[in-house]
């Protein structure tokens, strides 16, 4: 009779995983900035593409956004940028700025705040994981269940305070709008989902909501032809925002602006230069 022979073991749960079970490669830092850099200036000069009414341009640059994976591979670099190791979750930040009033809003009988998380990646930021707020999540290709598969520009505006926010989330998000004008029409369309300043219940909520948090690559506002500090302040005050938190890194800046007043009259704000430069971004906001 045979001895039959007894199967090895495998030294740990990863090496007997099948192929399709592997944690999948991690991206490096140098690979992620260069797709998001290269998906950036394909969606502008596609958008130069369709002004100008070149079908044939249009299409090939479609086609290239295409091979590199579109969306998707945006979304897969800076899901990759919210490692702990690549800097985490820019909404910790956030967090850290509202803990001066987080045992008012866990002690409020009122109603939680509600947030809307634009261009989200994941339900398990610190700022879901905090309890503290509802969370509403949206992005433009949903990376899973929990996240509304939507356009913050084709939204639905609110019937009425009840689907008005207390906060609205743009967390690497109005960098990716191709043209200067959308991103002004982006941020002045924030006020429409907001509540207005007299709104938040009690004193303690009036000093941090309605608010708007912003995080962007650090050169849009450091290295910018078109923008820096004083103009982003402009901007967002004639908008009727103000600045009540701020914090640069070498890779991003991070703003948490409060809407304290009413936009009546907004400002024009043109494409001007402001620092010239062969070593400047051409990164933009323009209001109309």
């Amino acid at each position: 009779m045979a001895v039959k022979k007894k199967r090895k073991q495998p030294k740990n749960l990863a090496l007997g995983r099948p192929p399709t079970a592997q944690r999948p490669k991690s991206i490096s830092r140098r690979t992620t900035k260069s797709l998001i850099n290269k998906l950036h200036l394909l969606e502008k000069r596609k958008l130069q593409a369709v002004c100008k009414g070149d079908k044939t341009a249009e299409a090939a640059i479609s086609a290239e956004i295409e091979s590199l994976g579109g969306l998707e591979t945006y979304q897969k670099a800076s899901l990759q940028g919210q490692r702990e190791d690549r800097g985490g979750d820019s909404s910790r930040v956030l967090m850290t700025w509202l803990e001066p009033i987080t045992h008012v809003v866990r002690g409020s009988v009122a109603r939680r705040p509600r947030v809307l998380e634009v261009g989200a990646l994941s339900t398990d930021n610190a700022c879901s994981r905090s309890g503290l707020f509802d969370v509403e999540r949206i992005d433009l290709n949903s990376q899973g269940k929990g996240i509304l598969q939507q356009d913050f520009m084709k939204r639905p505006l609110p019937k009425d305070n009840t689907e008005k926010f207390d906060l609205i989330s743009l967390s690497l998000v109005l960098n990716f709008v191709p043209d200067p004008r959308g991103r002004g029409d982006m941020l002045l369309r924030t006020l429409q989902f907001l509540h207005e300043p007299q709104d938040p219940p009690g004193p303690a909520w009036a000093s941090y909501f309605p608010s708007l948090f912003l995080v962007l690559p650090a050169p849009c506002v450091t290295n910018s032809r078109y923008l820096d500090e004083d103009r982003l302040v402009a901007i967002m005050s004639s908008l009727g925002y103000e600045r009540i938190e701020s914090k640069t890194t070498q890779r991003l800046v991070y703003y948490l602006w409060r809407r304290h007043a009413r936009a009546q009259n907004t400002l024009a704000f043109p494409k001007k230069e402001l620092r010239p430069g062969s070593s400047r971004n051409n990164f933009a906001i323009v209001l109309r």
